[in-house]
């Protein structure tokens, strides 16, 4: 089992910055990719970014690519969410995500283990 809390969402105006983070815990020595997700309201979860854990590949939606970063701290078992250019139409529920087997790519389509969210209002 892997817990998963992410922090750091809030409200920033377009064209702002935010950074968010998941800390892991449990069995983190497992984890082999952890990611992002985003799920705006009456839509359905999509992919945002992935990054390998050992090997610090990365792989983003095109619709972040250039403006959000994905990076790790595996000493302190925490993946970070750095936004910028921030749009309006980033607005979203931003979930945390980790994985055992799958690659930056595969986490596409899903993952094992995933954190509660946090909410990241852009305003125009």
């Amino acid at each position: 089992q892997v817990q998963l809390v992410e922090s750091g969402g809030g409200l920033v105006q377009a064209g702002g910055s935010l950074r968010l983070s998941c800390a892991a815990s449990g069995r983190t020595s497992s984890i082999y990719t952890m990611g992002w997700f985003r799920q705006a309201p009456g839509k359905v979860r999509e992919f945002v970014g992935a990054i390998s854990w050992s090997g610090g590949s990365s792989y983003y939606a095109n619709s972040v690519k250039g403006r959000f970063t994905i990076s790790r701290d595996i000493a302190k078992n925490t993946v970070y969410l750095q936004m910028n250019s921030l749009k309006p139409e980033d607005t979203a529920v931003y979930y945390c995500a980790a994985d055992f087997g799958r690659g930056v790519i595969l986490l596409r389509m899903g993952a094992d283990y995933w954190g509660q969210g946090t909410q990241v209002t852009v305003s125009s």
